[in-house]
C-alpha cells in the first residue's frame, strides 16, 4: 500500500473512460492516494455529470468531455500528465459484432491516439485496460482488443529517447460493471419475465469492480514497459450463476422461486462457450505471483526484459488460463461473493 501510495502521490493522472463503470473505480482508489489532479475523461455528459456530484467535495478532480478518436482532443488532456489509465472502450461483443467500424475507430484507433497523444506529452506510464476477449479472439470485440494490446506493448520499441513505458491489463467479466448480466437477471426476475440465459454449461472469470481495480492500480507499480498482467480470477458456471441470482433476488419481490422461469437463447454472435485469459503461447513466456501473471515481451521486440527485475515471481506453472480447465465456484462460494461485491 505505501509503494502504490507513493507511486499516484502528487501525480497527475488522466482515466479515459473515467466515468464508465470501471474508470471510475479507478478514479474512486486513485483519489485515495493523494494525487494532485485526476483528469476524468469520456464522451458520455450525463455519466459526467452524475459523477462529479458524487465526487464534489474532491479538489482535485477535473471533468473532460472528448473522444479518444480525436487525436487533438487527446493530446490536449494529457498536457502536464505524469500517468494514464486507458479504459474507453466499446466492450458489448453482439454490439461490436454488428458494428465493427465503430469498435475499430475506438479500440483500435483510439487506442492508438491514446498512444500518440502519450508520446507527445512525455507522460511516464500508460496502463491499458484489456480483456479476455482478445485471447484468441473470434469476434470483432476481441480481435479489436488484441490490436490494441499489441499497438501498446510494441511502442515500446519505438520510443527513442522518450521516457513512457506502455503495458497493458488483462481480465475477465467484472461483477457489476455497465452491461454485466447480473443487471439483466435482476431485472427479469422482478418484472417476472424469464431468465434468459445463452448456454447453462458456458463457464466465465469473475471478479469484483473493486478487486479488478485494486490490481489494475498495482501494475502502476509493477511495470517496466512492454508487459501484459494477466488477473488471476475465479471461474464461475453460468447456470450456477443464474441460479443463485434467482434464490436470492425473487423472495425479495415476494415471487416464488417456482415461478420464475430460464428460457435458453443460445450463445449470441461472438460468444465463445469458454474464455481464455493467458494463451499456450504467452504462458512459455510468463511470470506468475499468488495475484496475477506477467507476461513479458517477446524477444523480436528487443526490449531487454530481465526476469530478475520482478521480484516475488515465479515461472508460469500452467500451459493455459482457460476457464474450461479451472476449478469453478460452488454456488455459496458465488452467492458469498455477489453479497461482498454488494450486488444481492
Amino acid at each position: 500500500m505505501e509503494k502504490i501510495k507513493n507511486i499516484f502521490n502528487n501525480k497527475k493522472i488522466l482515466v479515459t473512460g473515467g466515468a464508465g463503470s470501471i474508470g471510475s473505480e479507478i478514479v474512486r482508489q486513485l483519489l485515495q492516494y493523494n494525487p494532485a489532479v485526476v483528469r476524468i475523461f469520456d464522451n458520455n455528459e450525463n455519466r459526467q455529470f452524475l459523477f462529479e456530484q458524487e465526487l464534489e467535495d474532491h479538489k482535485n478532480v477535473r471533468f473532460l468531455i472528448g473522444d479518444i478518436r480525436d487525436l487533438d482532443r487527446m493530446k490536449t488532456a494529457m498536457e502536464g500528465i505524469d500517468i494514464v489509465f486507458h479504459a474507453a472502450a466499446l466492450k458489448h461483443v453482439p454490439l461490436c459484432e454488428y458494428n465493427p467500424f465503430e469498435a475499430v475507430m475506438t479500440n483500435t484507433i483510439g487506442t492508438q491516439n491514446v498512444i500518440k497523444a502519450a508520446l507527445s506529452r512525455n507522460v511516464d506510464k500508460v496502463v491499458v485496460i484489456s480483456t479476455d476477449k482478445a485471447t484468441n479472439p473470434i469476434n470483432t470485440m476481441g480481435a479489436t482488443k488484441l490490436l490494441a494490446e499489441k499497438l501498446t506493448i510494441a511502442i515500446n520499441s519505438h520510443t527513442g529517447r522518450n521516457k513512457t513505458k506502455f503495458s497493458c491489463v488483462r481480465f475477465g467479466n467484472v461483477m457489476g460493471s455497465n452491461g454485466s448480466a447480473i443487471h439483466l437477471f435482476k431485472g427479469q426476475i422482478k418484472n417476472k419475465k424469464p431468465v434468459t440465459i445463452t448456454e447453462p454449461d458456458m463457464t466465465r472469470f469473475i471478479m469484483s469492480i473493486q478487486q479488478a481495480i485494486s490490481l489494475v492500480l498495482k501494475t502502476a507499480e509493477e511495470m517496466n514497459g512492454g508487459e501484459v498482467f494477466i488477473l488471476k480470477m475465479p471461474v464461475f458456471n453460468l447456470k450456477d450463476f443464474v441460479d443463485v441470482i434467482i434464490e436470492e433476488v425473487a423472495p425479495k419481490y415476494n415471487i416464488n422461486l417456482e415461478d420464475v422461469k430460464i428460457k435458453k437463447i443460445g450463445a449470441r454472435p461472438g460468444e465463445k462457450l469458454y474464455e481464455s485469459l493467458m494463451t499456450e503461447e504467452e504462458a512459455e513466456n510468463a511470470l506468475e505471483t499468488d495475484k496475477m501473471f506477467i507476461v513479458l515481451p517477446h524477444k523480436l521486440l528487443g526490449l531487454n526484459i530481465n526476469k530478475d527485475d520482478y521480484k516475488g515471481t515465479k515461472a508460469c506453472a500452467l500451459k493455459d488460463y482457460n476457464s474450461k480447465n479451472l476449478r469453478k465456484l460452488s454456488k455459496p462460494e458465488l452467492k458469498k461473493l455477489l453479497y461482498e461485491a454488494k450486488l444481492l
